[in-house]
């Protein structure tokens, strides 16, 4: 549409060259275009026109030439080997946020919407999908291989969901309960493997549908498996493109994190069909909205499908706990981010979008009540079907359906950084007690001073020992002082704030307050998510210097019964920061010991081999403890562990795929060249993506300095897919001290090869942050900051300053605390003093 006579038309376009455009308007002639200038900077064209073109309609034609790239985006060409070992290429697309315009010349913008019609041209022996069913295939006229395969017209969208792919694949397919055909594509030979996600699927549309009491509304939806892909998935509608190891279960070799990461991902990428694909951000702005919602939803499928896996409470420690973790950062940023440029898009998609996004959700939906937050979604979703949305239109459909202040509420949660520290104390009178609560911004580096005092509407609930599960008092804070009046709480009764550990902000208790809780963790009588959030709290608190490490150790052996998978993975996520600062000082061992003392409780309960009667959840217990306490050196876990890799390595007893993990880097850790050319060789041999990932990710483990440089090596090899070499990096960064300081000189020397590979997409940023983050020296600030100085990433700005401050909170954390826990370590081990 001309909407004003003019004599250029500018457009987004990407490495690709123009041969001729013309314009022709309704009913009139064609004007070819006399002049192509390129902006490359801001990956745009103007074509020039020699005639003014007046308004009206018209149909603009363009004949053009791009390539198929290597940088898994736009529309690249993803590298496979056959079942028979030979080399070939697939064709695929990720054009997410702003690469649709390196496949075709574009007005690549989210609002502006269109339908698309699509027609591709492949060798006859290939698989060619796109958004839409097939409804034409007919030979190529100019060459008996090629067929012409014509997809049905879209509905109105954006064209960072539109998606093609060309390849070799089987698929296995089912019908949904509400008539959508279902299929998934995976290699030639392991359509089996897609069987799980197939049943997920088929289980998850019809529960969006009946949550958004909105159809799904396309006749088919692929979800399709590629070799080369760097993010986890993306949810092109109708066709949504997957790493392997987020879509293909191998009922003999998937551990249970791979199925329930699958679970995840395919309730993820499902919900954009409805958030985000139907109805669609105004603006890469409003980012976190699509992704945040849709990492919240994630869980409530996977939670409606597979209710024993307890998903709600790893919410707390995967998604809210790391959103927390990085968000109380000098440098963290509001969860709405103007952005201008397109690199300065790829640097939002980070934990602050995604997890602190989902974490405010969850908040809002407790606050809201199921019932009304549905019928808020189902108005949004009517009211701006096809079209385009901004937060606050959410806000508005919510507020309508809740009557609450959605907006005011959320806007101090989405338009500034941060989050609150709520400290509480309690004063008993007579039956009552009174509670003071004040709030403060919650800073990594200690109690907040800045000039400005930022406050949150905070819904806060309260419980006692009375009820542990139910809240007594539910109010919303909206000042930064509070006081509180319990009535019917005794004396001998403790109290808990953020029951269920669902809004977003830590607590710190006056010391009498938190001492009467820590029998609640001994004996178990608060529930485990708000005891995983209790410890996390504290460690936090410690962390930032607020209270002594020291306190958080004597806690962390409250957990002597714990049997709460989730709360355990938080527990060792804790110890293992706190295991990688000690690293830096000369009694690393005996953090080592405490590990070993913490975990061999358990590790005994639990054994080596399932029990009759267990699941899920015991699965994975079982897998983390024997990890950790085989890295941590356990005498009978590392014997153990050594034994049951010889009989799978001589294939007399294959391990389970729970067990791979915690026994792979057991006996790398305490292992010599043998052991890792073993690995290896099991790598080699591995037919599955998760397989080669899963011994990639644990190579790092191994300590001497010339093995370290073989890992590096093989990180860059052609044994390894482009977008995995970043977790070898990052695991050996995290093995040892040793590798720390390998992995840092790696990157640096080999930083034009990985800057190039990566091209400023989020796995540079997310490698930078995986090899600098463990160090714990100003001189280390100072290095990163200055090596990047010189070696400029801009995608990755913002994670190089969150590293470098994080470097010097390690510092400050080293320098304050490590003789408070050295002593600690010391008088643990000492007898006890003769009377």
């Amino acid at each position: 549409q001309v909407k004003q006579a003019t004599n250029q038309i500018v457009m987004n376009c990407a490495d690709i060259d123009i041969i001729t455009a013309s314009y022709a308007p309704e009913g009139d002639e064609e004007v070819h275009a006399t002049g192509f200038n390129y902006q490359n900077e801001d990956e745009k064209v103007t074509l020039s026109f020699p005639s003014t073109l007046q308004k009206g309609t018209g149909t603009l034609k363009i004949d053009f030439v791009g390539e198929l790239n290597d940088k898994m985006k736009g529309f690249y060409r993803s590298k496979y080997t056959t079942p028979t070992g030979d080399t070939r290429y697939a064709a695929v697309t990720q054009f997410e946020a702003t690469d649709a315009r390196r496949a075709f010349p574009c007005w690549d913008e989210p609002a502006i919407k269109a339908t698309f019609d699509i027609s591709l041209v492949v060798p006859k022996d290939r698989v060619a999908l796109s958004n839409m069913n097939v409804i034409d295939r007919k030979p190529y006229p100019d060459d008996e291989n090629l067929v012409e395969v014509k997809f049905a017209r879209t509905p109105v969208m954006s064209t960072y969901l539109v998606a093609f792919v060309v390849g070799e694949y089987d698929f296995v397919e089912a019908r949904s309960l509400d008539g959508v055909l279902v299929r998934v594509y995976t290699p030639v030979g392991k359509a089996e493997q897609g069987k799980f996600a197939l049943e997920v699927a088929a289980k998850t549309l019809p529960f969006y549908k009946d949550y958004f009491n909105v159809p799904y509304p396309l006749p088919k939806i692929d979800l399709i498996a590629i070799a080369d892909f760097a993010a986890g998935a993306m949810e092109n509608w109708g066709l949504v493109t997957y790493r392997e190891t987020a879509l293909l279960i191998d009922p003999k070799n998937s551990c249970s994190s791979s199925r329930q990461w699958v679970a995840l991902v395919v309730g993820h990428e499902l919900a954009h069909q409805w958030f985000g694909n139907l109805v669609t951000m105004e603006w890469w702005t409003h980012l976190w909205l699509n992704e945040g919602f849709a990492s919240w939803i994630e869980y409530l499928c996977v939670d409606h499908c597979f209710p024993e896996y307890d998903i709600w409470t790893q919410f707390v420690s995967a998604d809210y706990t790391r959103a927390q973790e990085l968000d109380a950062l000098d440098n963290s940023h509001p969860i709405e981010v103007s952005v201008g440029h397109p690199s300065e898009v790829d640097e939002i998609f980070d934990a602050i979008s995604y997890s602190k996004g989902a974490s405010v959700i969850r908040m809002l939906h407790d606050y809201i009540g199921d019932e009304d937050f549905r019928k808020g979604m189902n108005l949004y979703l009517t009211k701006f079907q096809q079209k385009n949305a901004a937060t606050e239109d959410l806000w508005e459909s919510l507020e309508k359906a809740s009557g609450k202040p959605i907006a005011a509420v959320m806007n101090t949660w989405t338009k500034q950084m941060g989050f609150p520290l709520i400290y509480v104390e309690a004063e008993q009178q007579e039956d009552d007690k009174v509670l003071k609560l004040v709030q403060k911004k919650f800073c990594a580096s200690g109690p907040y001073t800045g000039e400005d005092f930022p406050t949150w509407m905070v819904p806060i609930s309260i419980c006692t020992s009375d009820d542990p599960t139910c809240a007594k008092m539910q109010i919303l804070m909206d000042k930064p002082e509070l006081t509180l009046v319990l009535k019917d709480t005794k004396p001998d009764q403790w109290v808990k704030l953020n029951l269920g550990t669902v809004g977003f902000y830590r607590t710190q208790y006056s010391p009498d307050m938190l001492e009467s809780l820590v029998p609640a963790i001994k004996d178990l009588s608060l529930p485990p998510v708000d005891r995983l959030g209790l410890q996390n709290d504290l460690f936090s608190l410690a962390r930032a210097g607020i209270i002594s490490t020291v306190e958080v150790l004597k806690v962390m052996e409250a957990f002597v019964n714990e049997p709460n998978y989730t709360v355990w993975s938080d527990l060792s996520c804790n110890l293992g920061i706190l295991s990688t600062l000690l690293s830096h000082t000369d009694f690393y061992e005996e953090i080592q010991v405490f590990v070993k003392d913490v975990f061999s409780p358990i590790g005994e309960r639990l054994g080596w081999d399932p029990k009759p009667g267990e699941g899920h959840l015991d699965a994975l217990l079982r897998g983390l403890v024997l990890g950790k306490l085989g890295k941590a050196g356990h005498k009978a876990t590392l014997e153990e562990a050594r034994r049951r890799f010889k009989d799978h390595v001589e294939g007399k007893h294959v391990l389970s795929a729970d067990l791979r993990s915690p026994v792979y880097v057991t006996i790398l850790k305490h292992g010599d060249s043998t052991t890792l050319d073993t690995m290896l060789k099991l790598h080699k041999q591995a037919d599955m993506q998760e397989e080669k990932n899963r011994i990639e990710r644990v190579l790092g483990a191994i300590s001497q300095p010339e093995l370290i440089q073989k890992v590096l090596t093989f990180a860059l090899s052609e044994e390894v897919r482009p977008q995995d070499t970043v977790s070898v990096i990052g695991g050996v960064a995290g093995g040892s001290k040793q590798g720390r300081k390998a992995a840092w000189k790696f990157v640096r020397d080999n930083w034009e090869e990985l800057y190039n590979r990566y091209q400023g997409g989020f796995l540079i940023s997310r490698l930078i942050k995986l090899t600098v983050d463990g160090f714990a020296n100003d001189k280390m600030a100072a290095e990163v900051k200055a090596f990047f100085e010189s070696h400029p990433a801009p995608s990755a700005e913002r994670t190089v300053q969150q590293c470098c401050e994080n470097i010097l909170l390690n510092a400050a954390w080293l320098k304050r605390d490590a003789e408070n826990i050295h002593q600690y370590f010391l008088q643990r081990k000492a007898p006890p003093a003769m009377v």
